[in-house]
This record gives C-alpha cells, sequence and structure tokens, in this order.
C-alpha cells in the first residue's frame, strides 16, 4: 500500500511539473512555428514579445501593413523562434523584430536568419551595450533603440509618423510598460493579456483604435477577483534572502508585477523573484540591475525588471514544488550582491 501511494504521488507530480511525454528543448515550438513561416501568405513576419507592450507593437504594425504573420514569444523562446525563423527561406520579406532585447550568442541566430534571405529590422527599447549593437547591426537593415519610450512607442514613431490614433495606442501602452500607471486604462489593459485567450482580442481592439469596450472591462473585473488570492498564495510562501539586498524568492501563480509590487510593500523587500514550476522566472528590483542579473540565466529586460531561467533538474523541481525553495538561490543572491 505504501508503495502503491508513493507510485501516485510521483505521477501526480510528473504530472503537475509537466515532465510526461515530453522532449528535451522547445523542438515542439520551433516546429510548430516552422509551419506556420511556411505556411504565411503575409508580406511581413513580426516577432514579438507577448505582454502589452508587444501586443500594442503588433496593433501598429497591423495598422501600417495590414495582413502579417505575428510570432509572440517569450524572452526565454526568442533563440528557438530565430532558428525557425532561419531554416525558411525569407526572399526578401522583412522579418520585424520589436520588444525583444539581445541576448548572450544572439548575434549568430540572426545572422543566421539574414543567410536565408530575411531582411531583418529590430526595433527595441531595452538597454544595449556597444558591443552589442556591434555585433548585431550589420546584419540588420534597420537597428532602432531607445530606451525613453516602450517598443510600441518606436513602432508608432517608425511605422506610423504623425499618426495621432498610434500615438495615442503609444501612450496608453508606454504608460503600463514603463511604470507610469497615469492613465488607469493602461492597467486595465496590462492585466486583462494576463489571460493569453485576450491577446489577440486586445490587438485587433487596438489596431481598431479601441482601448476599452465591454468585453475587456468584464475581463478585467473578473480577472481582479482572482488576482487577489494568488498574490497572496506566492506572498506567503515567499522565502528571503540576502544582506546587500533583501531579496524574496517566491512561487509564481500568475500576475507578476502586480504580486512583486504587493510583495514589496507588505515584505519591505528590494528584489522580488517570481518563479513558474519549470524554473522561468521574473524579477522586479528597486536597485536598476535586474537586467544584468537576468543575463546571467540567459535572459534580460528593463534595470527594474526582468525575466530568465533557472536550469532545474528533475530533483530541483520537485523540491521546489514541494519546499519553494532551490539551492540556486544562494547563487542568484551572490549574483545580485556583486554588481
Amino acid at each position: 500500500m505504501y508503495i502503491l501511494k508513493l507510485h501516485l504521488f510521483f505521477t501526480l507530480v510528473v504530472d503537475f511539473l509537466g515532465l510526461a511525454g515530453k522532449g528535451g528543448g522547445d523542438g515542439g515550438y520551433e516546429e510548430r512555428l516552422i509551419a506556420l513561416l511556411k505556411s504565411r501568405k503575409s508580406a511581413l513576419v513580426h516577432l514579438t514579445h507577448n505582454d502589452l507592450d508587444a501586443v500594442g507593437g503588433d496593433a501598429v504594425h497591423r495598422m501600417r501593413y495590414g495582413t502579417i504573420t505575428s510570432v509572440f514569444c517569450s524572452v526565454g523562446s526568442f533563440p528557438s523562434a530565430l532558428d525557425a525563423v532561419a531554416s525558411v527561406e525569407g526572399n526578401g520579406i522583412i522579418l520585424s523584430i520589436s520588444d525583444l532585447g539581445y541576448q548572450r550568442g544572439i548575434e549568430q541566430r540572426i545572422r543566421k536568419v539574414n543567410e536565408a534571405g530575411w531582411r531583418i529590422e529590430w526595433r527595441d527599447h531595452h538597454r544595449w551595450s556597444a558591443e552589442e549593437i556591434g555585433l548585431v547591426q550589420d546584419c540588420c537593415d534597420l537597428l532602432r533603440l531607445d530606451t525613453s519610450t516602450c517598443g510600441c512607442g518606436i513602432c508608432a514613431r517608425d511605422l506610423l509618423p504623425g499618426d495621432k490614433t498610434a500615438a495615442e495606442i503609444a501612450r496608453v501602452v508606454c504608460d503600463y510598460d514603463l511604470w507610469k500607471h497615469e492613465d488607469p486604462r493602461s492597467a486595465v489593459l496590462g492585466i486583462v493579456l494576463q489571460r493569453k485567450k485576450n491577446r489577440d482580442y486586445v490587438r485587433d481592439r487596438l489596431a481598431e483604435g479601441i482601448l476599452s469596450d465591454d468585453y475587456i472591462k468584464s475581463e478585467y473585473q473578473e480577472i481582479v477577483g482572482e488576482m487577489e488570492e494568488k498574490m497572496v498564495k506566492s506572498i506567503h510562501k515567499a522565502t528571503i534572502m540576502g544582506e546587500k539586498y533583501r531579496i524574496a524568492f517566491s512561487p509564481l501563480y500568475g500576475y507578476p508585477s502586480e504580486t512583486a509590487a504587493r510583495m514589496r510593500k507588505e515584505l519591505s523587500t528590494d528584489i522580488e523573484v517570481l518563479i513558474s514550476k519549470d524554473g522561468r522566472f521574473s524579477i522586479r528590483s528597486v536597485p536598476p540591475i535586474s537586467h544584468l542579473i537576468a543575463r546571467e540565466y540567459g535572459g534580460g529586460g528593463h534595470p527594474n525588471a526582468a525575466g530568465g531561467s533557472f536550469h532545474f533538474s528533475f530533483w530541483d523541481r520537485i523540491r521546489f514544488l514541494l519546499l519553494g525553495s532551490s539551492s540556486q538561490f544562494s547563487h542568484f543572491v551572490d549574483i545580485a550582491e556583486s554588481i
């Protein structure tokens, strides 16, 4: 009976962690993306992040070009997305990249995309070093970097200069993405997009110049209702570490930005690390070092908000599931406090 219970326990754990029936890496993602690219009927592919800034930028692209092929991806999936693009003949078609920053070694993939016949336009508002710019710019028809605005803001300025609707969309999107929080519509849109199913709907409304409607308001009210429970759960399971900085590590149940803000207020933390069950994490920090820490974990982002991945083994995932802790947290603290 004990062995049967133990077997059932591990079966549930494996299922919860998403380990059953999985191969390694992002192979399935690449295969799906390759199929999408090969079947495309549009004259432009837009590869972007997966948040409000990305959705706003995609709306601006559609306002400018009409039908396009949109590819939303996480920071961690960016290299795999480029590998997929490089495996498909570009034939002079534009690959427009937005709201995705430089990652270590990404220039090799960009070069392969260029060699496959794609014309690359890259618009980004993350921080790049002069060396990183030099590694990429020769492969791009356009490399536009501006940390003073959001990615959508760069797209609106470049693709639809003088267009009042595009400028208004960019202003509202930047209000959320740059943490200004002066326009209440931006928080509503940002929270509604925590549900992946709303991405295309919000994008299409923005492309029509619509920033709010009954559906968006209804989704917002429903999400706010469940958000409180998930934030409290994350805060309750937080592990506090560090000497130079007060760093909180906690499981992520959803809504990373909102949870981090609440955690900072209640636990007086300097850095919040919210971790998904697969090891991917979001960082929010008072000191402007989030992007520097994230780069050590194959990610990137902004000085005060970024993301990366712990390389969790099977047993790391078990430990994190059961105890909410990991042996990798100490190394993270060492990196953060050495910057």
